[in-house]
């Protein structure tokens, strides 16, 4: 077989290149560290990283997601803190108003810094979170939850929460919808509120009541406490009766079921329809007093009440029990703000334990996942050293004997 020149000569640069090859792709592996560079390198490796990959991104997301709830999260919390040292400071204000030492003008001084107390409020309702989003207003984040009106505060949010995704199949709420946190609260004890009629002329003070039982509420108009005298000579006595104007019985200290008149005691239980109260001081005849299922009331109202209240002139035995029915009434209607804030912080301390057990997870999951990528695509060093050193030297062999084999001509023996 004849061989010529040029066939020589192509071999030896086919030879030199691809051994330029071999020792380029080691080099590129070197210097990136991953063995596999093109999908035709090890196609069954390629799929195994590109899902690998993906797996490592969607769970990075997902602590990315979980960061940012958890931030959210913390921002509200620190917010629901300072509603509830707000309310606090305000129920001290009306404990302290509903002092026999104070006078009108005092209680206006009272009544100025609940004022201030009802727009810090407000400002802490339309609180933003660090993108510039409220936490209040559900998944409208950029709607303003809360706007004082003519006839109150209006809510402007919607009724859902935002859900974000922090791990495969677990979605958290990343705050909490206004209306839940600031106007769904029961008023009175939560399960009645009890009031005094403002047309009463004698002293008598009703207390917030608890519930002894299933309480049996008497609608539209709930139950009423009225006092008349009955007798001769007169005794100051009270009944019961429901919305349509029928007797309730009243169960005695024996817990016998009893129709009035009943005799007034100061302070004595009136036990009726699962709700047991109790008034003190004394009322007079034509006083009435009533006792009807909670219905919602926003913290702004409860706030404003007792303005209306510290306002209202409290200079006659008569005024001073008004003042002392409204206060009482302000304070049971803070306490229960206070106890939806604690529960709705305690969600967000639940879920912040939550964010912090699926993020675990998701640390887990990133090792392992990135474990496995590695073990396909990253490179054994010692083992592409040793042959970049081996194609290395294969390139200079084959250069060298292309030189060599290159020189060789018929005219180099015709000497």
């Amino acid at each position: 077989m004849r061989i010529s020149t040029r066939q020589i000569q192509q071999f030896g640069i086919d030879s030199i290149l691809g051994q330029q090859t071999k020792l380029s792709k080691t080099q590129l592996q070197v210097a990136t560290g991953r063995r596999v560079l093109l999908p035709s390198d090890d196609p069954v490796a390629t799929t195994q990283v590109l899902r690998l990959r993906q797996t490592v991104d969607t769970t990075s997301q997902y602590q990315a997601n979980a960061d940012a709830a958890a931030n959210r999260l913390v921002t509200e919390e620190g917010v629901l803190d300072g509603v509830t040292t707000l309310l606090q400071r305000v129920r001290e204000l009306a404990v302290q108003a509903n002092n026999a030492v104070q006078t009108d003008e005092t209680r206006r001084y009272l009544a100025a810094e609940v004022e201030q107390r009802l727009g810090e409020l407000l400002g802490l309702a339309n609180a933003k979170d660090g993108t510039g989003d409220y936490l209040f207003s559900g998944t409208k984040g950029a709607t303003q939850p809360f706007a004082k009106t003519s006839v109150g505060y209006r809510y402007d949010g919607d009724q859902s929460q935002r859900m974000v995704q922090i791990g495969a199949g677990r979605q958290i709420p990343d705050g909490d919808q206004g209306a839940e946190v600031f106007q769904f609260v029961r008023n009175g004890n939560g399960v009645f509120v009890t009031e005094a009629n403002p047309a009463n002329t004698g002293t008598g003070i009703i207390d917030p009541g608890n519930v002894v039982d299933s309480f049996v509420p008497s609608l539209p108009n709930g139950y009423s406490i009225q006092f008349s005298d009955v007798g001769v000579p007169p005794v100051l006595s009270y009944e019961v009766f429901d919305s349509a104007g029928n007797p309730v019985p009243v169960l005695d200290a024996t817990g016998t079921p009893v129709l009035g008149p009943i005799p007034y005691l100061s302070g004595e239980p009136i036990e009726f329809a699962g709700a047991k109260v109790s008034v003190a001081g004394q009322p007079v005849a034509g006083d009435e007093f009533t006792v009807k299922s909670s219905e919602y009331q926003d913290i702004f109202q409860t706030l404003e009440n007792l303005i209306s209240a510290l306002h209202s002139p409290a200079t006659d035995p008569t005024q001073r029990a008004h003042l002392g029915n409204n206060i009482n009434r302000t304070l049971t209607d803070v306490d229960q703000a206070m106890g939806n804030i604690l529960v709705v912080r305690s969600s967000i301390g639940a879920r912040l334990n939550a964010i912090d057990s699926q993020k675990y997870v998701n640390d887990e999951y990133l090792l392992q996942s990135e474990q496995i990528l590695s073990s396909i695509q990253d490179l054994d060093y010692a083992e592409a050293i040793s042959r970049l050193h081996l194609q290395a030297a294969g390139l200079e062999a084959s250069q060298a004997a292309y030189m060599k084999v290159n020189g060789l001509t018929m005219f180099n023996f015709m000497k």
